[in-house]
């Protein structure tokens, strides 16, 4: 993986923004990617153990969901990058919609 953490430039995002947005700019905030959801009761869960199968909710080859602070911001799909692992945003999310 390069050392650039997304493939737009700062720079041009910071400069792009209002005036009174420019300050925070670099603010970092952590990002969860959700390959997916499922639910398991409790006696499930006290049973798993190396090897177990959680089946999730999605369809195999569905966007994976990235949210910040469990809000979604955006849908994408993996990428391997040398030797790392990324996601290419495939749609951004609509404000207040589910980004669908």
């Amino acid at each position: 993986m390069s050392s650039s953490q997304t493939s737009s430039s700062s720079s041009d995002v910071a400069s792009a923004l209002p005036e009174a947005y420019r300050p925070f700019a670099d603010v970092t905030c952590d990002v969860d990617i959700v390959l997916g959801t499922g639910e398991i009761s409790i006696r499930t869960c006290m049973g798993l153990q190396q090897g177990s199968v959680v089946r999730l909710q999605q369809s195999a080859g569905q966007d994976l969901a990235l949210t910040i602070d469990g809000v979604l911001i955006a849908r994408g799909e993996v990428v391997i990058m040398d030797d790392g692992v990324s996601v290419r945003i495939t749609e951004l999310a609509r404000p207040g919609g589910d980004g669908r």
